[in-house]
């Protein structure tokens, strides 16, 4: 990093420690904890999701914006003061300079945590769901999807949320140029459900599998992410036709009310789990914790030779 991008960032001495000697670390979302989860909820997934990091030999950083600057690693503190920030900012990459500017604070997306661990030089990310296009507005586009295009990071992921169109946000990341690889599967998860009916041309049965479709993309000369997709846990996963009822009705409903923009994906997440009795939610909490200890693995690939990290 120049100095110049130097000042707007602030690592934790776990993370400046990490990075001097070479131990793996995982970058962590912080949208789903200001943005993504109903409070306590949100500080309880926080922890166990970092917990669940450090019990496999990795180091966890949380990114967010905190008093004007993007932190990288998060101390138990700072994680319940972002869970109970009542006016935190949704901060993707087109929102950093105005949070900066403004001294505010903010949970990162997929994009904008993309960005940040890119500048920091972290290469795995763990996350719940990506987004995409939206489904009725394909014109609708996450940033989470181009950023991917050029970011080299592994990111470990349970597909994209099941609201938006699956089988366009597939085609669009296969425009991009950003690998899709399935976590023991062949086929792309429907975040709350292990099958959508859309095939993989490329899935990894081990960490180290993973790892090193990574490092030979990377070594090419290609820098686009390598999308890691996992179904969530059998236990917890929903059937899929279920699921497309409700996210039908809900969509339905965010129409009778108007809701648009950034809006919509609370309210549809929010409205799917009432319909599943908060069946929904439970899914994305453990999908979270099961992408983060893959990611974990992943990221102790990744870095051979390294000196013991010990929890």
């Amino acid at each position: 990093m120049t100095n110049e991008i130097l000042k707007y960032y602030q690592l934790s001495p776990e993370i400046i420690q990490a990075r001097r000697l070479n131990l793996p670390v995982v970058a962590l979302e912080s949208a789903v904890i200001t943005h993504g989860l109903p409070r306590p909820t949100n500080l309880d997934l926080a922890t166990s999701v970092e917990n669940e990091v450090r019990t496999n030999n990795a180091i966890p950083a949380t990114i967010a914006l905190l008093s004007g600057k993007i932190c990288v690693g998060l101390s138990q503190a700072s994680l319940e003061r972002l869970a109970n920030e009542r006016d935190a900012r949704k901060v993707s990459k087109r929102d950093f300079a105005v949070v900066l500017a403004a001294n505010a604070s903010g949970g990162t997306t997929v994009a904008g945590t993309l960005v940040a661990a890119r500048t920091v030089g972290i290469r795995v990310f763990s996350t719940g769901g990506i987004g995409g296009v939206h489904r009725q507005a394909p014109f609708d586009i996450s940033a989470d999807l181009p950023e991917l295009s050029r970011s080299p990071l592994i990111v470990v992921c349970a597909g994209a949320k099941a609201i938006l169109d699956l089988p366009a946000t597939l085609e669009y990341l296969e425009t991009m140029g950003v690998p899709v690889v399935g976590y023991q599967t062949d086929e792309f998860p429907a975040f709350y459900s292990r099958q959508s009916g859309l095939r993989l041309n490329a899935s990894a049965n081990t960490p180290a599998e993973v790892a090193r479709i990574a490092q030979v993309h990377w070594d090419l000369g290609l820098e686009s992410a390598i999308l890691v997709v996992v179904p969530p846990p059998k236990e917890v996963a929903l059937p899929r036709d279920e699921v497309e009822k409700m996210i039908e009705q809900a969509l339905a409903e965010a129409r009778e009310k108007a809701i648009h923009g950034p809006a919509v994906t609370p309210f549809l997440l929010n409205r799917v789990s009432e319909l599943t009795g908060g069946a929904s939610l439970r899914a994305n909490l453990e999908l979270l914790r099961n992408n983060a200890r893959l990611a974990a693995q992943i990221a102790n690939q990744l870095t051979p030779g390294r000196p013991k990290y010990t929890v």
